[in-house]
């Protein structure tokens, strides 16, 4: 038996240009809610287009959390989203409104609900001799090392996917034992509040792939002088971000970066951008589909937010209407 007393936090979640950020705007319209970002990318300060950033007018009509909270040389960690989520999901919960944990990282979204691992930490040698031999190599056969040792973490690796890819062989270098063995061993979490979990999917993938070469010609638009382009060129300039940080291997980011290199050409960054996010997409899919505990609601559905309202709306969930829901006709 669910304990009703706990505040109410949801969860929306889905693959990049499913809509979310607009579902959960118009949530913020029918009832007082604060949203809570879960995505790795919007973390990052002046890296708006890439990221598909909300715009200021969209942050000013719902207030935002955990965007734009470090410069594109740091790092941000599932500890610090998570530390970052309890606290703002309680203070969120003590104005009256409903937090809105709204995103597409799904690593911050199970770090979350399941707790943190107990993972050796990082060894600077180890990391030294895999970036020395991805070098000669590729992370593609550092991938194909991985599928080997751990068939279950390469799963939802992609091949060039080097930061997490490192990370899983590092840890079995240290511990000897296969990265999903170890989270298999994680003991489940106790919220501090019941989260319901939504994920926006696609009934049509090959929409959702159109939805996506259509935010990829915007981020372009203006070619060289304007867009994700001019973008990636302002932060290169400063000279202290290399395409090694996990900033700029953002999808999008380290295609532009790799343009402005001159390894490709306008027609292939877009190509290959398109390509990425898709591959992005999928991830994101596999990694819900993981989630029998959310409730799936189709993106390409008119009124997807208003299906969510519905399922928190119903007799039997009444015990978890808050802040505001039960207003809400």
């Amino acid at each position: 038996m669910k304990n009703h007393k706990l505040p109410l936090a949801v969860a929306i979640m889905g693959p990049t240009a499913s809509g979310k950020t607009a579902a959960a705007l118009a949530i913020g319209q029918l009832v007082p809610s604060e949203i809570i970002s879960v995505d790795s990318a919007l973390v990052y300060r002046t890296m708006d287009i890439g990221t598909a950033k909300p715009t200021a007018s969209e942050r000013a009509s719902v207030p935002h959390h955990l965007i734009d909270i470090i410069d594109p040389t740091d790092s941000y960690s599932v500890a610090q989203f998570r530390a970052h989520t309890l606290r703002l999901v309680g203070e969120i919960a003590s104005r009256g409104k409903l937090p809105l944990l709204v995103g597409g990282t799904m690593l911050y979204f199970k770090g979350l609900s399941d707790g943190l691992d107990d993972l050796p930490g990082a060894n600077p040698t180890i990391r030294a001799e895999l970036e020395a031999e991805a070098a000669r190599l590729g992370w593609p056969a550092m991938h194909a090392r991985l599928q080997a040792l751990d068939a279950v973490t390469a799963a939802r690796l992609a091949p060039n996917d080097a930061q997490r890819i490192q990370r899983a062989l590092e840890v079995i270098a240290i511990s000897g034992k296969p990265m999903s063995a170890l989270l298999a061993m994680r003991a489940k979490t106790v919220l501090p509040f019941e989260l319901r979990s939504f994920a926006l999917e696609p009934s049509d993938r090959a929409i959702l792939h159109a939805r996506i070469a259509t935010r990829c010609d915007a981020m372009l638009k203006g070619g060289d002088n304007g867009g994700l382009i001019a973008e990636v060129k302002a932060l290169r300039a400063r000279g202290d971000l290399h395409p090694g940080l996990p900033s700029m291997r953002c999808v999008g980011y380290r295609q532009a970066w790799e343009y402005l290199d001159g390894g490709i050409d306008q027609a292939a960054l877009r190509e290959t951008c398109i390509i990425a996010t898709r591959q992005l997409a999928k991830r994101q899919l596999t990694w819900l589909r993981s989630m029998p505990e959310r409730i799936v609601i189709d993106c390409l559905a008119r009124a997807p937010a208003a299906l969510i309202l519905r399922h928190l709306k119903s007799p039997a969930k009444q015990g978890l209407v808050g802040a505001g829901l039960a207003a809400v006709d």
